[in-house]
Formats: structure tokens, sequence, C-alpha cells
């Protein structure tokens, strides 16, 4: 297990956890753990909502930079709750998915990177899941597949139109067509990974932890912008439309800002910057 450490001091209170446990591993770090080990960390209905709060509080909390999620036992995280998909189905009830999709990330925007580590097998909306994280890690026993079509369903929680932009047409096809599972380092090949680590307790996490401490050292307000920029293009804009509106919007709001002066100060005085919460 990754370590724990302290709650930093927060401006809003943390929002309640039932189905995740929450953390902070590093300074401006926050790790949520899927905690449904028994049910694979299957997400239902009342998870997604929780989940949804949760990301939001990581947006707005000034203290938080960069979000982690993992799973607790051998699953990331199975996919939908189908018992409970079974019982709604049976007494005619709906399935309201939040507009963040499943696990509240799918079809997240947000402002904050969120890395995925990835301990164990992510099928169907775990995997869509991870899909549009920012980062992922996994172990090397981890797995990945979009199983749905094997269950009379469809992967739309956003990962069909998304993952066709990582891994191209063919790949994304033989995912969500044949529904086969896709081992770790086939998927660091393909370009769904960025790393595949070891399969012990805990050093997945830690990977991603390090990934995040990274990110947490540098500029809050040049990583929300970068990320920006990248998530425009990835979502189809043009590549000069994308660089006229992030430049027109989001790098006059850097410009406005203290954190764009601290870093070319400390770099030229030799030291490391001191940063300063977001505020775009």
């Amino acid at each position: 297990m990754a370590p724990v450490g302290s709650a930093p001091t927060f401006e809003s209170p943390q929002p309640p956890s039932k189905y995740c446990v929450i953390s902070y591993p590093a300074p401006n770090v926050l790790l949520v753990r899927l905690n449904r080990p028994k049910d694979l960390n299957c997400i239902n209905m009342e998870g997604h909502a929780e989940l949804h709060k949760i990301w939001e509080w990581l947006d707005a909390e000034p203290s938080l930079n960069v979000g982690v999620i993992t799973g607790t036992g051998r699953a990331f995280s199975a996919g939908a709750d189908l018992k409970e998909w079974n019982n709604r189905n049976n007494s005619g009830q709906k399935r309201e998915m939040v507009p963040s999709g499943f696990g509240a990330l799918s079809r997240r925007s947000g402002r904050k990177p969120i890395i995925a580590a990835v301990n164990g097998l992510a099928f169907g909306g775990g995997c869509e899941l991870i899909v549009n994280c920012d980062l992922v890690v996994a172990s090397s026993n981890a797995t990945f597949a979009l199983p749905e079509v094997k269950r009379g369903v469809v992967a739309f929680a956003g990962a069909l139109p998304r993952i066709v932009r990582t891994i191209g047409k063919q790949r994304a096809m033989e995912m969500a067509l044949t529904g086969r599972t896709v081992p770790a380092q086939e998927a660091k090949e393909w370009g769904l990974v960025n790393k595949v680590v070891g399969d012990k307790e805990g050093e997945v996490v830690e990977a991603a932890v390090e990934y995040a401490k990274m990110i947490a050292e540098n500029s809050p307000d040049a990583v929300i912008v970068s990320r920006e920029g990248i998530k425009m293009g990835w979502e189809g804009m043009g590549a000069e439309d994308a660089t006229r509106l992030a430049n027109d919007v989001w790098f006059s709001r850097l410009q406005a800002g203290e954190n764009i002066k601290e870093g070319v100060k400390a770099f030229v005085e030799k030291r490391k910057p001191k940063w300063k919460a977001a505020k775009l």
C-alpha cells in the first residue's frame, strides 16, 4: 500500500465516502481507492454520484493539484454493478448516470489531472473510466477489456469515441467488437498505458503517486492550461483552432496570475519556485 500521509488543511470539507477510501499520499495529491473488493469494485449508481462529488471537490480545492484512482483487492473495477442493473430492470427503474460518466471520469472534463493506477482487471466501465484519465499506470497483471457486446449492451459511457483517438480505429474495433481481454504490456504498446510496473502490493499506486508528485511540483496554473490545450486537440478540435482558443481564453488567464511571474523569476534566481494555488 502507498503511504497514507496526512490530510492538508482544506477550504471546504472532504466529501463523504461510502464506497471508496480517500487519502493523501503526498503534498497536493488526492488518492481515491475504490473499496468494494468482494464485488470487484463494481460501481453502483450511488457510487457514481459519490465519485462525482469527490472529483468536483478536487477541482475546487486549492490545496489539491492531482488525483489518483485505484482499486482495492485484485480488481481495479469490473465495471457496472450488474446485480443493481438487473434489479432496476425488473422494477422498471431507470439508471440515471451522472453527467461526468462512469466513475464520474469517463466523460469528465474537469480542471485538474487524474491518474489511473490500474492494480488488476479493468473491464467494461472500469476500462471506460481509464480511457479518459490523463495518465495510466498499470501493474503487470492488469488487464483491460470492453466486454459489453458479450452481455448484449454497449460501452455507452464515453469510451468508444475516445479510445479510437488513443489506440486507432482497428485496435478500438478489436476491443469493442470482440470483447477480448488485453494484457497490460499490450495495452502499453498500443498507447493506452503510460507505464507498466510489477505486481507487488502497492507498487502501481507508488508509481502513480510518483507521477502525481512530479506534476504537483509544477505551476498549478500551467498544468491546468497545458492539460486543457491537449484535451481540446484530443477531443477533435483543429490544431490551430485549439491553439487560438487556448491563447485567447486560457493563456490570458495564466498571464494575469502570479505563478507565471514566479516561475520565470525562480529560474533566473536559480531556486525552486514557490507556487500559489491555481486561480484560473
